[in-house]
């Protein structure tokens, strides 16, 4: 009798004394699952906002001729995306010899009233490498100067993912082909992107720094 209750007495003592280890290794338990788990959450947390970041470099301009345009003003970026494309072109200084060609086509409200197209647009230096004897007869034969400037337009909105590896129609019925990556992007195996994914109202524009001509 006295050994049976001896038995009972010492189970009852062992199982006090481990519960509180096995009550203390449940809380560490639960303590290392919170962390991890709070681990877990900050990776995603920074995943994503490392993803935010990528999506919103590739969303604005790049290159080289960028640093040209106008902090402030209606040559800004900014300024830019509230107008149409000719009229944003309108006020970009390096792209006067488009805006005069696209004026001399009849082409401004074309280009204006269209929605959701892209433009290559080619800068004052680009128009500048054509002799000036051929210019100037492109500039006063309207169906010619028409069949080059709508060679430059797609009638869509391209992202620089886009034109890594790209074949699109343009209005002009050819079709230009782009490659490249980063921020280093040619047109038809001739012509650079200097700034490119500029945003207008209506329009996303690649400035160019040669004239593309339609075969």
């Amino acid at each position: 009798m006295h050994a049976h209750r001896f038995r009972r007495t010492a189970i009852a003592v062992v199982a006090a004394a481990a519960l509180p280890f096995a009550l203390a290794a449940c809380s560490e338990s639960g303590k290392d699952s919170g962390t991890k788990a709070s681990s877990d959450n900050a990776k995603a947390k920074e995943s994503a906002a490392g993803s935010a970041d990528a999506t919103s470099a590739m969303d604005k301009p790049f290159g080289t001729a960028c640093a040209g345009v106008p902090a402030q003003g209606a040559g800004s970026f900014d300024g830019m995306a509230k107008d149409p494309v000719a009229t944003a072109a309108s006020n970009n200084p390096a792209l006067s010899t488009l805006v005069a060609a696209v004026k001399q086509a009849g082409l401004v409200d074309t280009l204006n009233n269209a929605k959701d197209i892209t433009v290559f647009a080619p800068t004052n230096d680009a128009f500048a490498k054509i002799p000036k004897a051929d210019l100037d007869k492109v500039l006063a034969d309207k169906a010619e100067l028409t069949k080059i400037l709508t060679y430059h337009v797609v009638g869509r909105r391209l992202t620089p993912k886009q034109l890594e590896n790209g074949s699109f129609d343009t209005l002009q019925k050819g079709k230009v082909k782009t490659m490249g990556a980063g921020d280093a992007y040619m047109v038809n195996d001739t012509s650079n992107v200097v700034c490119g994914n500029v945003k207008t109202s209506n329009a996303t524009v690649y400035i160019v720094d040669t004239v593309l001509m339609p075969k």
